[in-house]
């Protein structure tokens, strides 16, 4: 009988001992199990965390990416205007500058025409002679006047020399038709001589 009792007491105690072993084993598989819910816990939320900051840093670069556009627009925009506004204003300052060149010519035209007219007419011209322009029309007429006396169809001329700011007239007598035209040489081929006006008249007595 106590034989049988011990070995009873030997089981109940092996049960006991295994059913503690287990406990023990499966307080600790809890554990890890729990250690790897938290480990995967946190991993996700990292992910999740790594993923927001992405993101974040996309939409950073993708509004960087617009703003530089927009600006790089902006200044292509403001570039293209000023441009067009220095076109027109060199545009505006050539038709000014040619609107004036062309009131300076047609201005010299008349004054030209004008001194023209009053050569052909013989009224001297509305602007006094400086001494300067005196001297040299009557330099001319002396040289003018000095080679026609030295032409040998001229000696028997009465040819008088007058000269205004370079246009040298000539008027009197002359002997014959070819006198004229040596006397208008003589006066063309004098320095200072702009034009020449021939009044000359033949003198039939003098033929």
């Amino acid at each position: 009988m106590k034989t049988k009792n011990k070995v009873l007491i030997m089981s109940c105690l092996s049960t006991v001992i295994a059913l503690t072993g287990c406990q023990k084993e499966n307080a600790t598989t809890d554990r890890a199990e729990k250690k790897i819910d938290s480990a995967t816990e946190m991993a996700e939320e990292n992910i999740k965390k790594s993923d927001k900051a992405a993101d974040q840093q996309i939409t950073g670069l993708k509004n960087a990416l617009e703003q530089n556009a927009e600006q790089a627009k902006q200044n292509i925009d403001q570039s293209t205007e000023a441009s067009k506004e220095a076109l027109e204003n060199t545009k505006d300052k050539v038709d000014q500058a040619s609107e004036r060149a062309e009131e300076k010519v047609e201005q010299i035209k008349e004054t030209a025409e004008k001194k023209l007219d009053d050569i052909k007419a013989g009224i001297p011209s509305d602007k006094p002679e400086t001494t300067g322009e005196y001297l040299d029309d009557s330099m001319i007429t002396m040289k003018v006047k000095a080679a026609i006396m030295a032409e040998p169809l001229l000696s028997a001329s009465h040819i008088n020399v007058t000269t205004v700011n370079g246009v040298v007239k000539l008027s009197g007598t002359v002997d014959s038709e070819k006198s004229i035209a040596s006397a208008t040489t003589a006066a063309n081929s004098q320095k200072g001589v702009s034009a020449v006006q021939t009044d000359l008249t033949v003198d039939i007595k003098n033929k």
